[in-house]
């Protein structure tokens, strides 16, 4: 999306329109629009600024504060990788590394290839089954640097 085309401008002038009588209707236009296309670009804030009234400071603010929104395009998988307490202690941090290593980004980041963006997360809740990767949703429990190089390989079959 880099430069806005006048149909995804349409669009998003019609999202912002849905929540129109809205007292609050940020969150609802940012997911609207980061399900839509992915990501929420400072271009696509500053047209929802223009026809909110909001300003493009508290719009850049809450896409930033919130994990859930992006300001780059993620990749058609997303692998969550859990960092948070139970995961670290069982090797979640050399998982990481290994995914990091084997698609040639750093967490955050997407693959050249726009397939994989690698996210280090706090905590998803799966501590019992530590450490546990998630992508797309699914979950994979008790992850080894050694299991990694099949679930990327599966996943580039599936892309075809």
């Amino acid at each position: 999306m880099a430069s806005i085309s006048s149909e995804a401008r349409k669009q998003i002038l019609e999202i912002c329109d849905r929540y129109v009588d809205e007292r609050t209707p940020l969150m609802m236009i940012l997911s609207d629009i980061q399900k839509e296309y992915g990501y929420i670009p400072l271009e696509v804030q500053e047209i929802v600024s223009e026809k909110t009234g909001i300003s493009v400071a508290e719009i850049y603010g809450v896409v930033t504060f919130y994990s859930f929104f992006s300001l780059q395009p993620k990749g058609k998988y997303i692998i969550g990788c859990c960092l948070g307490t139970a995961c670290y202690v069982k090797g979640a941090q050399q998982v990481v590394d290994k995914f990091s290593e084997l698609l040639s980004i750093q967490p955050g980041q997407t693959s050249e290839d726009g397939l994989f963006t690698l996210d280090a997360l706090r905590c998803i809740g799966a501590c019992g089954i530590a450490p546990a990767v998630s992508i797309n949703g699914k979950v994979y429990p008790k992850m080894s640097v050694s299991d990694v190089p099949g679930i990327i390989e599966e996943y580039r079959k599936m892309a075809g």
